[in-house]
């Protein structure tokens, strides 16, 4: 089992920034891929960034050029730096942690809301 802590969402204005984290109880080791997707009210939940154990890196069309993810692998986190922030970006973003065999965890959630 992998236990997923989320931190940074909130209220901002559009055109200003956010930086969510996510740290995972077990060794990045175990890891296959970490990434973020976002869900907001009445849409599918949808992927925004992701990165694997090696460091290559996938983002959504939507996203790519005003958000950044990153790890911090001593700590086991992953960063989600958003620029940039646009009203459509408002969801709820749930951290993803993807493991060598293929099993999936999520976070509980945090919400990111951008005012116009």
């Amino acid at each position: 089992q992998v236990q997923l802590v989320e931190s940074g969402g909130g209220l901002v204005q559009a055109g200003e920034s956010l930086r969510l984290s996510c740290a995972a109880s077990r060794s990045r080791f175990s890891m296959r891929a970490m990434g973020w997707y976002r869900q907001a009210p009445g849409k599918q939940r949808e992927l925004v960034a992701t990165i694997t154990l090696g460091g290559t890196t996938n983002y959504a069309d939507s996203v790519k050029g005003r958000f950044t993810i990153s790890t911090d692998n001593a700590k086991n986190t992953v960063y989600l730096q958003m620029n940039s922030l646009q009203p459509e970006d408002t969801a709820i973003y749930y951290c993803n942690y993807k493991s060598i065999t293929w099993a999936d965890y999520w976070g509980q959630g945090t919400q990111v809301t951008v005012s116009p």
